[in-house]
């Protein structure tokens, strides 16, 4: 399961990076920022409930 975090982040932090023009030594912030992005999706997920916490 980690693995396909892992990997959605990655996907997502390479977009979020073209986008803002490719600038090098980011890798981090981009990293960060898709991560962030993929919590709040899960957080306002109608699928989320307690049990899937």
């Amino acid at each position: 399961m980690k693995h396909k975090i892992d990997e959605t982040i990655a996907t997502r932090a390479y977009e979020l990076w073209e986008k803002a023009g490719k600038p090098e030594g980011r890798d981090e912030e981009f990293w960060r920022l898709a991560e962030q992005e993929l919590i709040n999706e899960d957080k306002s997920s109608p699928r989320r409930t307690p049990d899937t916490l």
